[in-house]
């Protein structure tokens, strides 16, 4: 169904394509807006550029990673909304908070047998938001070392949540 209407559309690009997007966004309808979006911004930019038609199926996921990217910074920058009309305090008293409680108190523990290093880049780079350049900056290190440092830091935390420290 939606591989017969991208296949006729996009062409052999659209289903790999398709699955990419949908792979990160795990919701239909966005990842088919998202997949509709990057090959209009594609074909906007070969009309303007004349660019190379070279690894088309790179360059398209390249285009959408652009689409996701953008998003993700206007929801970012909208944040949540709440409506409190809708908020029901009986409702919302009697919810379970013990396992958030619980989830809170292993990743607070775990965080702690990280080094000094690599708990002050998980806490600029992921809780506080800051960008690689910033990070850097701040901690006194090249951008590729930080992002080493990040993603080793990611790998010790999830071997220690897993159990395996």
């Amino acid at each position: 169904m939606i591989s017969n209407q991208l296949n006729r559309y996009a062409g052999p690009l659209g289903e790999p394509l398709y699955r990419f997007i949908y792979y990160k966004v795990q919701n239909r309808e966005e990842a088919e807006e998202i997949t509709q979006e990057s090959y209009v911004r594609m074909l906007t930019h070969w009309q303007d550029h004349k660019a190379s038609r070279e690894n088309l199926l790179g360059y398209i996921k390249t285009v959408a990673l652009n689409v996701l990217r953008d998003r993700w910074r206007q929801k970012k920058r909208r944040g949540i909304q709440v409506k409190f009309e809708e908020i029901n305090p009986e409702e919302t008293a009697g919810l379970d908070y013990q396992k958030v409680i619980t989830q809170r108190l292993q990743l607070e523990n775990a965080l702690a047998k990280l080094s000094e290093d690599k708990r002050s880049i998980i806490d600029l780079r992921i809780v506080k938001g800051f960008s690689v350049a910033e990070t850097a900056k701040l901690v006194g290190k090249t951008e590729a070392a930080v992002r080493t440092s990040q993603y080793r830091a990611l790998q010790e935390l999830a071997r220690i949540l897993n159990g395996h420290d």
